[in-house]
């Protein structure tokens, strides 16, 4: 289906917005007329921009507070009407959004609705111009679609019909019976379709509304199940995406554009009208790769966990460190930041690398170039929306590109025993604008499953986080994001998990090869000797190495940290079986104590 997003969905000026929606391969847009009165150009400077860009002007809106007013009201309406239909011949819109009244003089007259929509009709059809009527979910007299849908029928014009938009729709009720009835909407009285999802909250619905929808897939309403309604009633118009969100308007339009048409491309596949490549869920984490100005802290911090630097890239200043089967690789080339040390890269185990850049190209991941030498094995490589490197790798399988074949050995063989298993998960922090972008390209290009979002308090706010998993767990990543946008992305640290079997002697050998790690404060354990009931000196344990504690219904969690260094710490952990967490409530503990300590560079 042809896919449309209306313009107060971008941040910038009109023509940033309709280059972007062009550039992210949207086929046309609703332009909101407050865009268009704020805009320098003329409506037919307009209309030859989106011609020149290839856009269509699907739908210009919103008229308001039109129908079943007083006499005397209605006359200027039609008044105000005419000389908006005036200015839709000249920008080249054929549809005009027009939202039940919210105005104190509205009465609760159907029949005079009908009518006035109907003269409304009557005089766009004059102009070659269509009138989509929709329910506001705070209408003050008509607020349901099929409440519209009745008035539209009534009034029994070819130049009206409905528009339905799904957050007035589902904002009302989650109930999939309640949209069953779209589908006995004649398909061509469905005007226009506008989608919008948003986080099931419990606010006023103006307010929710205005300020928290976000793309299909991004919240928590069934947007498939009310498009497969549609789809069943015969509609034939475009996909169109109205989002008011306080972050995507002041988010660069390039980037939300994209994400906005990625969403649409999922949404089609969920219901059945297209088929990309499938998912090809990875399997494991091949590597960690860290970037660094200064290769030293690094390597004393990899020793003291027990790693080994085992081999070294033919090619370029990447060493590989190795335990177990977690496997961190160093980077010293000249892509590394002066401020310290970051995650910048990711080796995903795939089962199907090439199929898993398929699927991610066709979801307008970014694909990366490699500058590589006939010698070194290819790779796939995506960007994720904050910019690290995402590699589709296989690892010692045979008929498959093995990535470790690009490393020589450097005569020092991995531990055979360090305590380190393997990496249990990789916790990156987003940038404060992209952490609902981020949910969804991990979910819909790397078929991750998501958990529900979690708010985390820092001392300086209110972190969120939101994790994706595959089934069994091998693959873990803990998405967050900090309590308000900052002016220096360092702050945002990033940190790899490892797994242990034993983390109290993992913590032991760390520390006495000369590792620290975070002091966390006495009152904690306090608080967890009243929370759990512990063996005799395991609490005692706890506090002299700075380990913390979660349990629930399935097993506990056992975890501890190393300080920073630049932007990336480590986490020890040890989980039992049964626990699938993160230990989320120890977080403003840890949060706490690493704004005390100042991370090493």
């Amino acid at each position: 289906m042809r896919t449309s997003i209306a313009t107060v969905s971008l941040s910038g000026a009109l023509t940033e917005k309709l280059t972007a929606a062009a550039r992210a391969g949207f086929d046309g847009v609703e332009v909101f007329e407050n865009d268009l009165l704020a805009s320098p150009l003329a409506p037919e400077e307009i209309r030859a921009r989106c011609a020149d860009l290839g856009l269509s002007i699907d739908l210009y809106q919103p008229m308001r507070d039109i129908e079943a007013v007083p006499q005397d009201e209605f006359q200027r309406n039609l008044r105000r009407a005419e000389h908006k239909f005036r200015l839709m011949e000249r920008l080249g819109a054929d549809t005009v959004l027009v939202c039940s009244s919210v105005s104190p003089l509205a009465v609760d007259d159907d029949a005079l609705a009908a009518f006035h929509l109907r003269r409304l009709a009557e005089l766009a059809d004059g102009f070659g111009i269509r009138v989509a009527y929709e329910a506001l979910a705070w209408g003050r007299h008509v607020n349901t679609y099929d409440h519209a849908w009745r008035i539209v029928e009534a009034a029994d014009h070819p130049a009206l019909g409905t528009c339905l938009d799904s957050f007035h729709i589902l904002a009302r009720s989650s109930d999939p019976k309640d949209v069953e009835g779209i589908a006995d909407i004649p398909g061509e009285k469905i005007f226009f379709l506008q989608l919008a999802d948003a986080p099931l909250m419990a606010m006023d619905v103006l307010q929710w509304s205005r300020h928290y929808r976000c793309f299909p897939g991004q919240g928590g309403f069934d947007i498939a199940g009310l498009v497969r309604q549609v789809i069943k009633a015969g509609y034939q118009g475009p996909l169109s995406l109205e989002v008011f969100n306080d972050v995507f308007r002041q988010a660069e339009a390039g980037p939300t554009a994209v994400d906005a048409q990625r969403s649409l491309l999922v949404l089609q596949e969920s219901v059945g009208l297209t088929a990309p490549p499938a998912p090809v869920v990875p399997t494991g984490i091949a590597f960690a790769e860290l970037v660094s100005p200064d290769v030293e802290p690094v390597s004393e911090l990899l020793e003291a966990l027990g790693f080994a630097r085992t081999a070294r890239h033919r090619g370029k200043p990447v060493d590989l460190w190795q335990q177990g089967e977690a496997r961190v690789l160093l980077n010293t080339g000249p892509g590394a930041r002066r401020d310290g040390t970051q995650l910048a890269a990711v080796g995903l185990e795939s089962p199907d690398p090439a199929g898993a850049a398929r699927r991610a190209e066709s979801l307008l991941a970014p694909v990366l170039p490699r500058r590589r030498t006939p010698e070194d094995v290819p790779l796939d490589a995506v960007a994720a929306p904050d910019g690290t490197e995402l590699f589709f790798c296989a690892t010692g399988r045979p008929g498959l590109p093995d990535w470790t074949r690009d490393f020589e050995p450097v005569g020092q063989p991995a531990p055979a025993d360090g305590g380190i298993r393997r990496i249990d998960h990789l916790a990156l922090t987003q940038p404060w604008h992209q952490f609902d972008e981020a949910a969804l390209f991990h979910r819909s290009v790397l078929g991750l499953g998501a958990l529900e979002s979690v708010d985390v308090a820092d001392p300086y706010g209110l972190l969120r986080s939101r994790a994706v998993t595959n089934a069994d767990g091998s693959v873990r990543i803990a998405l967050g994001v900090g309590p308000a946008p900052s002016a220096d992305d360092g702050d945002r640290a990033q940190h790899i998990a490892l797994a242990t079997d034993d983390l109290v002697a993992a913590a032991r050998r760390f520390r006495a090869a000369g590792g620290r790690l975070l002091t966390i404060p006495a009152n904690y354990y306090d608080d967890l000797a009243a929370k759990y009931e512990f063996e005799e000196g395991e609490l005692e344990t706890y506090r002299e190495l700075g380990i913390l504690y979660d349990r629930d219904a399935d097993g506990a969690f056992r975890h501890c940290y190393t300080e920073t260094i630049g932007r990336v710490f480590f986490e020890l952990v040890q989980r039992d079986a049964g626990y699938r967490g993160y230990g989320a409530q120890n977080a403003p503990v840890r949060l706490a104590a690493q704004h005390v300590r100042r991370p090493v560079r």
